[in-house]
């Protein structure tokens, strides 16, 4: 069933007054990273924007995720999702399940040498955090750009299954990141109609904003816990991050494509 569009235009989503132009530059940067394999100097380059970041939003806003979620919900909006005639063009014509399990084999390989990255990065770093208020910066950025990787994917998976998420920038962003948070595929519930003053339609309000970075914030904080796995001393944490990165990536894209009606190989 294909879901209700809002009109295509290209409308910024507005960012929180805590995010300023900073984060709207690391924003980017995680979704560009997140668009493919990214090199070591890409993360590197999200770590040093990741820690002026959180250094302005301050301890609080960063030991209680919702840092994180704020800029998960901007990068949602930035992800770069392939439409179904560039995947299938990318993927030598495959098509349906085939194409989803290329899609989820793919993002969880790119997951994974994100983990393997920023754990080579940390052990060089030699932090050792003890709370969620001191968690290494390099925690942080694994967790942002790993999380543009899924989203992409998510964005993708719909567009294997002919529901192709449309309408504004920030329209997307929200309806991707609303269907990263729970796991799953949008539905036509996650479509609110308005009467605006033009024939349009939006998705959210203020209020449904409000509960999506509320989810947001506790799936990434999970996440992030998870991925302490990464800073284990010398180089098996590195290792343990990317097979961690690589099985939550694949189980997650497996879930999504499952709500859509596909089936992918395994």
């Amino acid at each position: 069933m294909t879901l209700p569009q809002p009109p295509e235009t290209t409308d910024p989503m507005p960012l929180p007054p805590e995010l300023d132009g900073v984060d709207r530059e690391l924003a980017r940067a995680v979704a560009e990273s997140g668009s493919g394999k990214p090199s070591r100097e890409q993360l590197a380059h999200v770590l040093t924007l990741a820690g002026r970041s959180a250094r302005a939003a301050g301890v609080q806003a960063v030991a209680s995720g919702r840092w994180l979620a704020d800029l998960g919900l901007e990068v949602a909006a930035h992800v770069p999702v392939r439409d179904q005639t560039t995947l299938k063009a990318h993927f030598d014509g495959l098509e349906g399940p085939l194409l989803a399990g290329a899609l989820i084999r793919n993002a969880s390989l790119t997951t994974a040498a994100v983990g393997g990255i920023t754990g080579a990065l940390a052990t060089a770093s030699e932090l050792t955090p003890a709370t969620w208020a001191t968690l290494p910066i390099e925690l942080l950025a694994e967790t942002l750009v790993v999380v543009a990787i899924e989203m992409k994917l998510v964005g993708e998976l719909h567009e294997v299954a002919d529901q192709g998420v449309r309408g504004t920038i920030g329209q997307r962003g929200t309806a991707i990141a609303t269907a990263w948070s729970e796991s799953r595929g949008l539905r036509p519930s996650d479509l609110v109609t308005r009467p605006l003053r033009a024939t349009a339609a939006t998705l959210v309000g203020r209020e449904s904003r409000s509960q999506l970075t509320g989810m947001l914030q506790r799936k990434m904080l999970k996440r992030a816990g998870r991925n302490l796995t990464s800073f284990i001393p010398m180089m098996a944490g590195a290792a343990a991050g990317a097979e961690l990165n690589r099985r939550a990536t694949r189980a997650l894209g497996r879930k999504v494509a499952s709500s859509l009606g596909i089936r992918p190989p395994r």
